[in-house]
């Protein structure tokens, strides 16, 4: 009785209790509210963005006991490998046999055969990397055509008559993967080059990425989609990736219906309507550059942009009717304008099928050198049996270039291709990691917060 009146007469002691409970309440609420807005928005930021989806890839492996994590691995990941410009190519870097061996390869959307030097060698160029040696991988295993022929050999000409002649042969080929566990191909069939010559360039060979069977891309299989998109820079490093990461989407995205030519097979052709200078059109419609089929190869592997005689005299009529500084040509066919001042120059678009409207950059199309700057589209072929049309890859850089064979198109997308530490992929076991510190936080602090009531 004397509690309970004590308590009665004393209602300012009982007051301040039940506030101070209420208010812990609330306080709790809100933090909940807070941690789960936390939570939504720290899975918005890991993952990827529009354009580079994540989908399942399949890494190929011989381990079955490793399948479970490699597969909850490949939920995150895509493979990518890191392409850099040397002179007038762009390389990508990859791995080949057991123990895996680097070597730097040009990157070829024009030809089909992944190839590289090797030993023994009758007569190589000289190469940045080691030569491979095939004797010294438990990998390699030379391709049988015929029971008649113990061997398979390859014989390729290119369209600047350069070559390489050598021997078919199934390695194991691994590139990186945004996992950050290696994308690994075996019994992916190469070529092994005994014989090359022609060919300026310090790679260990060439990666063919064409419709073909035996192309990079094709090798993958149906897990990449068909799909692959890479970013060219002038300087620094790139990227080039594969599967569902190459899907290229988002603003400024243009996109153009890719053909195929049964009399050449495995190109890619885009079909080009018309080349705007400054202000003026110039249309194929009427010349006999026109078609609706596909007219222009796309060409990663060749570094200027070649037109057909008759039409390319019109584009640079429109360039000479704005620039008027002296002109000359050079050897190459290649011409030029006595100035140093790339101002007075006008801007080149490509309008191609479809409503794609690419706007070049000033460098993909004019090229400066010493007292002079010349103009990088071509009015003859590179040689007799080259293609008339080819869309280069000096025009191409700063885009983010998507081929899409499943639904037949190549894309384009304005980039900033120079890839500095922050623009790299995140590696998703890292990102794994921070989540779960995130969620242990959360539940320390509830803890905690449930620990002073």
């Amino acid at each position: 009785m004397i509690k309970k009146l004590h308590c009665l007469s004393k209602p300012k002691n009982y007051y301040p209790i039940t506030m101070s409970f209420a208010t812990r309440m609330m306080s709790i609420i809100l933090s909940l509210q807070i941690i789960t807005a936390f939570l939504f928005i720290t899975a918005t930021a890991s993952s990827p963005p529009s354009g580079f989806t994540m989908d399942l890839i399949h890494r190929r492996t011989n381990s079955s006991s490793s399948r479970r994590s490699n597969v909850d691995d490949q939920l995150r990941s895509s493979p990518y490998a890191d392409i850099f410009f040397e002179t007038s190519e762009y390389l990508m870097k990859l791995k080949i046999g057991t123990p895996p061996v680097e070597i730097d390869a040009e990157i070829d959307t024009g030809s089909e055969i992944i190839w590289t030097q090797c030993l023994p060698c009758l007569n190589c160029y000289n190469q940045r990397n080691i030569i491979f040696d095939p004797s010294k991988s438990s990998t390699y295993k030379a391709r049988t055509c015929n029971t008649r022929n113990p061997s398979c050999n390859y014989d390729l000409v290119y369209g600047d008559q350069s070559y390489t002649i050598g021997s078919l042969a199934t390695e194991t080929v691994t590139i990186q993967s945004t996992s950050g566990h290696s994308y690994v191909m075996p019994k992916t069939v190469i070529g092994c080059s005994h014989n090359s010559s022609g060919f300026i360039t310090t790679a260990s060979g060439i990666v063919g990425l064409s419709w073909m069977s035996l192309s990079l891309i094709s090798q993958m299989g149906k897990d990449m989609l068909g799909a692959f998109s890479y970013c060219f820079s002038p300087e620094g490093t790139s990227k080039i990736s594969f599967g569902s990461n190459a899907i290229v989407s988002g603003d400024g995205t243009v996109s153009t219906p890719m053909f195929t030519k049964t009399e050449k097979p495995g190109f890619y052709y885009l079909n080009l309507d018309a080349v705007s200078v400054g202000e003026t059109r110039v249309e194929t419609l009427g010349t006999p550059f026109h078609a609706v089929d596909g007219n222009m190869m796309i060409d990663s592997g060749t570094t200027f942009t070649y037109l057909p005689a008759s039409y390319c005299s019109l584009v640079r009529e429109s360039v000479e009717k704005v620039v008027t500084a002296e002109q000359f040509t050079l050897s190459d066919g290649t011409h030029c304008y006595k100035t140093k001042t790339m101002d007075i120059f006008p801007v080149i678009t490509m309008h191609f099928s479809a409503g794609a409207d690419l706007v070049l950059d000033k460098n993909n199309t004019y090229m400066a050198d010493g007292e002079a700057i010349c103009l990088m589209i071509m009015c003859s072929p590179m040689t007799p049996v080259a293609e008339a049309a080819l869309f280069g890859n000096r025009a191409q850089n700063n885009f983010l270039v998507g081929y899409d064979r499943s639904s037949l198109q190549v894309s384009f997308k304005p980039t900033d291709c120079g890839v500095t530490e922050d623009k790299k992929p995140r590696d998703s076991t890292s990102a794994a990691s921070f989540s779960q510190f995130n969620i242990k936080f959360v539940l320390f602090i509830v803890v905690l917060s449930l620990i002073r009531l």
